[in-house]
């Protein structure tokens, strides 16, 4: 699981709370902790793995949207998180005198703490830049409909997420470990830099991330009633789709990481006691330890049920194929559609519709330029999407009826 208390660990001189935690039932937490993460970590990787599919897009954008890279890229590091958790946990496990020698006194090798600070940094590390990445999904849809986002956004997303990620993780660390990992400070002062890097990012993503996803899904609604002029029974489907789409994220994200906040609320509380072990704290210390081991089930578990939210679930028919273009599973291309569709199966429809045929109509109207919201659906916007999902069996229709939109899995 991901928390600071498992940086606090390794000073010897670490508070009661954290001792409270960590020092109960430390086997049976970690082979749960290596179970949820080995679990979550395979079926994610299951997931974005390539499938065949019956139906083959007749073709591509050059360019992958970068929405799906992001999709990407938080997958990825859920997996890598998850890898952090099942070395770390797998060795607390093999080798229970690793933990003893992390105390005062009781060994005079710094590997101990060294292995012990490198895997918490590890799993902070990349869980970080997961939620640092969500934040930049949150963002990149919302731009989406408002302008065009192209290649040199995903860089500035690179450059933002890993820059911002591995500057708070350093300074959390130097700030804790402070004047060195064998002398930490006592006391919450010194502790309280490294918990605010924590858990800035996740408390961005869970304030700011709805709020975006709101906005975004008011300025859809507004572009689909502004292709046609009508708002039908096709285009609330259409948003609703979309809102379910951001509904899931949300939830997952809420679900997973909310334990967290509630744990070191009540430690937090804990440590400004002057005997945590004082009879009176009996619920509390209970509270504490049953969020605690609800954290290690559900931090791990992001890296599956984030890959649900994305993408629904891709299948077990793998593709290794070496003639294949290497693809994800939710990068297709492009088909045709007008008129209804059926949120029922695989595929998800991006907003690039067909805009030479709109710009023309209206500049033989009058010379009247595009809205905003209809300039981001053209060519200069294929680095970015928003998804939604659209049935199988309205394909062949929608070839027939003759509008142009990519189709994209999602």
């Amino acid at each position: 699981m991901a928390s600071p208390r498992l940086e606090t660990f390794c000073c010897p001189n670490r508070d009661g709370a954290t001792e409270l935690v960590v020092g109960f039932q430390p086997l049976f937490f970690g082979v749960m902790c290596v179970c949820s993460a080995a679990l979550s970590s395979g079926l994610a990787l299951l997931q974005i793995l390539p499938k065949r599919r019956s139906f083959r897009p007749q073709a591509h954008s050059s360019r992958a949207a970068s929405s799906s890279r992001i999709l990407t890229i938080i997958s990825v590091c859920d997996i890598l998180g998850c890898t952090g958790i099942i070395i770390r946990s797998s060795l607390w496990i093999g080798l229970p005198n690793l933990v003893s020698e992390i105390s005062d006194g009781n060994s005079s090798s710094v590997w101990p703490q060294v292995f012990c600070v490198g895997s918490a940094m590890w799993i902070q590390l990349f869980f970080s830049a997961s939620f640092w990445w969500t934040f930049c999904y949150a963002v990149d849809v919302f731009l989406v409909v408002k302008r065009s986002a192209g290649i040199s956004t995903i860089i500035l997303y690179h450059m933002i997420t890993w820059g911002l990620t591995l500057l708070l993780c350093v300074e959390g660390v130097a700030m804790l470990y402070y004047p060195s990992i064998s002398s930490c400070e006592n006391g919450l002062q010194h502790a309280i830099p490294h918990y605010v890097t924590t858990y800035a990012p996740m408390l961005l993503v869970l304030a700011v991330n709805p709020v975006l996803f709101t906005r975004t899904i008011s300025a859809v609604t507004s572009l689909l009633k502004g292709q046609q002029g009508i708002y039908t029974e096709n285009e609330r489907r259409l948003g609703s789709e979309i809102k379910i789409r951001f509904f899931k994220i949300m939830l997952v994200f809420f679900i997973c990481w909310l334990p967290n906040i509630i744990n070191e609320s009540l430690l937090f509380y804990l440590e400004m006691q002057d005997d945590v072990k004082s009879s009176d704290l009996k619920n509390i210390r209970n509270a504490a330890l049953i969020t605690w081991f609800i954290m290690g089930i559900l931090n791990p578990m992001q890296g599956f049920l984030n890959t649900l939210a994305f993408h629904g679930w891709t299948g077990l028919d793998l593709d290794f194929s070496r003639h294949r273009r290497r693809e994800l599973p939710w990068d297709s291309a492009s088909t045709s559609l007008a008129g209804g569709f059926t949120p029922a199966v695989g595929s998800s429809l991006i907003y690039q519709s067909h805009v030479q045929e709109i710009k023309k109509n209206l500049s033989a109207n009058g010379g009247q330029q595009p809205s905003d919201a209809i300039s981001v659906l053209s060519e200069d916007s294929e680095s970015s999407t928003v998804e939604i999902h659209i049935s199988s069996e309205q394909r062949e229709e929608l070839k027939r009826n003759g509008a142009s939109w990519e189709i994209s899995t999602g």
